[in-house]
């Protein structure tokens, strides 16, 4: 039912609305301590990062590491047996122990520790310009301000076919009261291959169902590499998709378009993710959305609506965690530059350059820049290198045959265009190379001008360095 006139004159008026408290939490700095501040949160403070994200996830992953490393322990001379995984004592670890009560905490302290902040814990959507329902019933309020800054994130998409049958996400998966003997994966993300590596070295039988390659978005030496690994490692259906699903006392039974069934005690749909503007009915505030449902923003986080802002996984093309921070900072100074100065404050950028990622499967894998594919389409002098970690002492000592390196340059320039990791500490080794593209860098002189510790792993980025065919400049 629309809002009546009434309910909007009498709307509650608040300096600042902030939807959304994982990202969004963060921008009530010192600067907002004299702002009458509403925050909306349906769910746990911190957001998908800290409750259903990055940081559990990671910690299930660190789990994994020690159970799968019985797998590969035999090459170093040592015996090492995995005798299995105390499901709950994992859970109560995880959840219990830190992220339920870093999440409590956080809504503890905007509700009792800070006199200007108003917690909303109900769901809200737009109902005209700048003005916000939150609640529903009696519980029901209208809430309005010339800034709103929008956070509310992102959620599973879930095909039309998984209603017919119990499935699980990345929301509840690891909440479970005990762990399934078998699991079937549809999907074939980051999310997805977290989960198989999580599962299948903690001891679940793992299916992997997709309709095209695994981590498709990688350079493809990187995509093939993988792919072949996992192809091992899981049973997988690759280039396949569900036609139906059905639920019976053995589990979960998925029919391929191949015909082809699979059954599993328990499934995890990972097949992405929706930017929650529908939910927030964003089109009555006269805020404009991507196809995808992003929430459409300028260069500086202001979307096609006066006072209304947005950053995250709402808005941003990266659903990353320190891409929503970074953007989040950059909103936060922005909104303060609007008051203090209006029309002619001085604002900043998205903060969208050399943007890395990571995914904590196993290999491990981190990225940042362009692929090689990419680097040739946009006209670069490419010259590209592959080295294998196990080229290097460390890598050698590892027995390690899969990790490599692959850097993408500009031979004219030695510029660094992408750098592409797969292996052991990948998402640490990358950090070098991130700063190579952030400070611009020249290749030809950046391997030379400093030291690099042996036998260190870094070394696998050094020897990649030297490996490119570079033109250095004559003297």
């Amino acid at each position: 039912m629309p809002a009546l006139a009434s309910d909007l004159q009498d709307a509650t008026r608040y300096d600042l609305i902030i939807v959304g408290a994982g990202s969004g939490n963060s921008i009530l700095t010192p600067d907002f301590d004299d702002k009458k501040v509403a925050m909306v949160e349906k769910g746990a403070f911190g957001g998908t990062c800290l409750n259903v994200g990055c940081i559990p996830t990671k910690m299930y992953v660190l789990a994994a590491e020690k159970a799968y490393a019985a797998r590969e322990a035999g090459k170093l001379g040592i015996a090492l047996e995995y005798k299995g995984a105390d499901w709950p004592a994992i859970v109560e670890r995880v959840f219990d122990n830190r992220i339920d009560l870093i999440a409590k905490g956080g809504e503890d302290y905007r509700r009792n520790g800070c006199s200007n902040v108003t917690v909303y814990d109900m769901e809200a959507s737009f109902v005209g310009p700048r003005t916000l329902k939150t609640g529903r019933g009696d519980d029901e309020e209208f809430i309005t301000s010339d800034t709103i800054i929008l956070a509310a994130g992102a959620r599973p998409f879930i095909p039309e076919w998984a209603h017919a049958v119990p499935f699980h996400t990345n929301e509840d998966i690891m909440r479970l009261e005990r762990q399934p003997k078998s699991l079937t994966i549809v999907g074939g993300g980051f999310i997805a291959m977290e989960f198989a590596h999580v599962f299948d070295a903690l001891g679940t039988e793992v299916t992997i169902v997709n309709r095209s390659p695994l981590l498709r978005q990688l350079d493809q030496d990187l995509a093939t590499a993988f792919n072949d690994l996992a192809t091992e490692r899981y049973s997988t259906h690759i280039g396949r998709t569900v036609e139906s699903a059905s639920n019976s006392d053995e589990g979960v039974t998925l029919t391929l378009d191949d015909g082809t069934t699979v059954t599993s005690e328990a499934l995890l749909i990972a097949t992405g993710r929706v930017p929650n503007s529908d939910i927030l009915n964003v089109a009555a505030g006269g805020i404009d959305t991507h196809p995808d449902g992003r929430v459409v923003v300028d260069e500086f986080g202001r979307t096609t609506a006066e006072g209304v802002w947005a950053l995250g996984d709402l808005s941003s093309p990266y659903q990353l965690k320190h891409v929503a921070n970074a953007e989040q900072r950059a909103v936060t100074y922005n909104v303060l530059q609007a008051w203090e100065s209006g029309e002619n404050a001085n604002l900043v950028p998205m903060p969208h350059d050399h943007v890395p990622s990571a995914i904590f499967t196993h290999p491990q894998i981190a990225t940042v820049g362009l692929s090689e594919q990419q680097a040739k389409e946009a006209g670069f002098d490419v010259t590209v290198k592959v080295q294998n970690y196990g080229d290097v002492a460390y890598g050698w000592g590892l027995e390690d045959s899969t990790g490599i390196v692959k850097l993408v340059a500009d031979r004219t320039t030695g510029k660094l265009l992408g750098a592409h990791y797969m292996g052991p500490q990948a998402s640490t080794l990358i950090q070098q190379m991130i700063t190579v593209m952030a400070y611009d860098l020249d290749l030809r002189e950046f391997p030379r001008s400093q030291y690099w510790i042996h036998p260190a792993l870094a070394e696998v980025t050094e020897n990649a360095i030297l490996g490119l065919d570079l033109t250095f400049k004559e003297l």
